[in-house]
């Protein structure tokens, strides 16, 4: 019976040093969280007490040409009623009637019912 007894208090022995070691772990455990939780509302306070920041974007700096070399002759001077320039003026993009019937195909397609207007009457 003596071996049993002394059996008995080393597993009572064993249980309390293990019921420590768990304690101490909880205690360390709940630390840690409970001070997890706090940093995360103490950031959390903080960002909502800041004023919200406004983010600007700025532009590239323009960056400058070097200036051309001064000119050795002046410019022609213009004259008032010169002549105009000889390239052909653009073509409209629906041909006129005549040009129509002759075959010509608008190079746009028609207005939709919706976006035309009345004609504007003169005054």
């Amino acid at each position: 019976m003596a071996g049993s007894l002394t059996s008995r208090t080393m597993r009572v022995n064993e249980m309390a040093a293990d019921r420590t070691r768990l304690r101490n772990d909880m205690l360390i455990a709940s630390t840690l969280v409970v001070a997890g939780v706090a940093i995360a509302v103490l950031s959390l306070h903080a960002i909502n007490a800041a004023p919200p920041q406004e983010m600007a974007q700025a532009t590239q700096p323009l960056q400058t040409t070097p200036s051309p070399e001064p000119q050795q002759t002046a410019p022609a001077e213009s004259k008032p009623g010169g002549e105009r320039p000889t390239t052909p003026a653009p073509q409209p993009a629906r041909p006129d009637a005549d040009a129509q019937k002759a075959g010509a195909r608008p190079a746009l397609p028609p207005a939709p019912a919706e976006k035309t207007a009345p004609p504007i009457e003169k005054k």
